[in-house]
């Protein structure tokens, strides 16, 4: 790839930082494989996820968890 070469030859000549260059190899090679899968996916007829059935969880614990897991406060000694 023409663009990995010209970036390898910046980072060797000193125009660019060696982890400058190694980022943007990064990220264009990360975008080439989504567009490559991109392609690949339009290629073959993909059936569309099946939707969860059943509650939805709000991510809140029940009152019995939460006060199972707090430690009771130390006594005062008098």
């Amino acid at each position: 790839m023409k663009a990995i070469s010209a970036l390898d030859k910046a980072a060797e000549k000193g125009v660019l930082h060696r982890n400058n260059a190694a980022r943007r190899k990064s990220r264009l090679m990360s975008k080439l494989a989504a567009l490559s899968s991109v392609g690949q996916s339009a290629d073959k007829q993909v059936t569309p996820p099946k939707k969860a059935s059943g509650r939805k969880s709000t991510g809140k614990k029940t009152a019995q968890k939460r006060t199972a897991t707090k430690k009771a406060p130390a006594k005062k000694k008098a």
